[in-house]
């Protein structure tokens, strides 16, 4: 299913940031930001099919991959009270909030077993956005912030996010676990 003009428009905008060949992180995500804020501010483009929630783990529909692997574009589909686990991305993120609200807690490992630290909570709601990268903070554990409802949000990723090594991490003791994500929508 072709992905409606706003989409499209999204996606050209992130292919220009990135053909300009900067590796500039910071401008990439203030670039990318801007983008993703204009495609957020409207809740009319994204087709059912890449908003249908599970009743017990949230969805994650590819909407796009860069040819390249530079980046890809997903949409998360939290159904009430679904949350990740802790983990990171090992890419820069940029998370837009589409429907309903978000939160995501921010943590920090403290090594040699001990518990992970939490460095706060942040609630996103529709048409903010957030970013992560590990220049910035990339371990989190993200939430659907209501228990009624579906919340839907819109993330981009510096790379082939359902393809990357990443990490979990246990809250506890820290302990850390490698994991690829892959994709609702796409079987390997």
């Amino acid at each position: 299913m072709a992905l409606p003009a706003v989409f499209t428009q999204f996606v050209d905008g992130m292919t220009r940031v990135l053909d300009a060949g900067t590796q500039d992180e910071p401008r990439i995500l203030e670039m990318g930001g801007e983008l993703l804020r204009n495609l957020v501010a409207r809740d009319d483009w994204l087709p059912d099919e890449f908003a249908q929630p599970h009743p017990q783990y949230y969805g994650q529909y590819l909407l796009y991959a860069d040819p390249r692997d530079r980046f890809s574009v997903v949409s998360f589909v939290w159904g009430p009270g679904q949350q990740t686990p802790i983990h990171d991305h090992t890419v820069w993120a940029l998370i837009g909030m589409l429907r309903g609200m978000e939160c995501s807690e921010r943590f920090l490992p403290q090594g040699d077993g001990k518990p992970m630290k939490p460095l706060g909570l942040e609630d996103l709601h529709p048409g903010q956005i957030d970013c992560v990268s590990p220049t910035l903070g990339d371990i989190h554990r993200v939430s659907n912030g209501y228990q009624d409802e579906v919340s839907i949000s819109i993330h981009a990723y510096g790379g082939n996010i359902g393809k990357i090594r990443r990490h979990v991490y246990d809250q506890k003791n820290g302990a850390v676990k490698d994991f690829v994500s892959g994709y609702t929508n796409v079987t390997s």
